[in-house]
């Protein structure tokens, strides 16, 4: 009989959100507006309090392009993005004709180094005769960035932060939830993410004026006109109340599936500690709360006696899903020839690195499967070892 499959991060249904999506069907609201965007926007303005506006979107991509737009990025401008990410913080800015600037990272949050930061942003002027339009730090895996150290050179140079949250819904930073520090700030609402809307995200605004211009432009910039008049360009990036239905249902189980994520968390800490050569990427402080969206490793093929590649293999060959960590941006093709600042941290932490079955449905007994695969890796190297040491002999 075939052995279950473990999936990296499958979506987790509270039970309520047929309730919001039959109550769209049953009164007809079935298009990007509706009681359901209003309830969800509503939902999330209060779990992130500091008093945010908070906008539905199709996508986290969405949200970021509609936050370059609002920072006036145009083309020819430069923005500044944390380079190990997910292809989707970068993007955005080529849709606007700017180039992305990429810092690596530092080696405690594995987010973007604030003295790599410093030194790209007076590069750039001296280079350019300008600064940087933007600042683009990412909550990676869950993990807040050093917020502090980045928005206070933000600040020094008077550069615009537009905060990624996409895989950080829950997270804290001293005790702020992460989303709120930046002039913007990202969510995403994927099917793998800490809740889901199917797809979507949303776009985190200080005030009600930006709140209102996001929606402007994510409904195809239409004027106030009794007819369609646009004299700007828009988009069609406007969440469906279907969608948000599913996101109202999903916020009953936001704060369970937090605990969960952060119980498996600490079982991996717990399972594979004292293995050498393998070590679980955990908060530096306490200053960091992590909602541990994915669980990382980072596996040291010297000390191990196995490349992180042979876990993946070996995984794969157990039906059990597992993930390398992202590729660099500064390493991806299509950004060839992009300014880039780094220490080779992200590369390393790219060759190294394995993201592993994290989500809110696994059971204790899914994890002690994960687990057994990567100690039988051990055993077996100490079986080859031993073999070799008997053949010596």
């Amino acid at each position: 009989m075939e052995t279950k499959k473990i999936w990296l991060s499958l979506a987790k249904m509270s039970g309520r959100e047929q309730d919001f999506i039959q109550e769209a069907f049953e009164t007809n609201w079935v298009v990007p507006l509706g009681p359901n965007v209003d309830g969800f926007e509503h939902d999330l303005q209060n779990y992130l309090g500091e008093d945010r506006q908070v906008v539905a979107l199709s996508a986290g991509t969405a949200a970021l392009h509609l936050a370059l737009i609002q920072l006036d990025v145009k083309a020819g401008d430069e923005v500044i993005c944390q380079s190990f990410t997910f292809v989707a913080s970068a993007n955005p800015i080529t849709y606007l004709g700017a180039t992305p600037v990429f810092i690596d990272s530092e080696a405690e949050t594995w987010n973007m180094d604030p003295l790599l930061l410093e030194t790209a942003i007076q590069d750039r002027f001296n280079q350019t005769g300008k600064y940087p339009k933007a600042i683009i730090p990412v909550h990676l895996y869950g993990m807040p960035a050093k917020m502090k150290e980045i928005l206070a050179i933000a600040s020094g140079y008077n550069i615009p932060v537009l905060e990624d949250a996409a895989e950080a819904l829950g997270s804290e930073y001293k005790g702020k939830s992460c989303g709120t520090f930046g002039d913007f700030g990202v969510l995403s609402f994927n099917g793998n993410k800490m809740i889901t809307t199917s797809g979507g995200g949303a776009l985190i605004c200080r005030t009600s004026k930006e709140a209102s211009r996001t929606k402007f432009y994510a409904t195809q910039a239409r004027d106030n006109a009794p007819h369609y008049q646009h004299s700007e360009i828009g988009y069609n990036y406007r969440m469906s109340n279907i969608c948000a239905g599913i996101g109202r249902g999903q916020m009953y189980v936001l704060e369970s599936h937090l605990a969960r994520r952060r119980e498996i968390h600490s079982l991996y800490l717990k399972k594979l500690s004292g293995l050498k050569g393998l070590t679980v990427f955990d908060k530096p402080s306490a200053e960091y709360e992590s909602n541990f969206w994915l669980t990382c490793i980072q596996v040291n093929p010297v000390l191990c006696g196995f490349a992180r590649e042979e876990v993946r293999m070996a995984m794969d060959a157990a039906n059990i899903e597992t993930r390398p960590l992202w590729k660099p941006m500064h390493l991806q093709p299509v950004f060839a020839g992009a300014p880039y600042y780094g220490n080779g941290i992200a590369e390393h932490l790219f060759e190294n690195g394995l993201c592993l079955p994290s989500g809110p449905n696994l059971t204790d007994v899914d994890i002690e499967r994960v687990v057994d695969v990567i100690q039988g890796l051990y055993s077996k190297v100490a079986s080859l070892a031993e073999s070799a040491e008997n053949v010596a002999i």
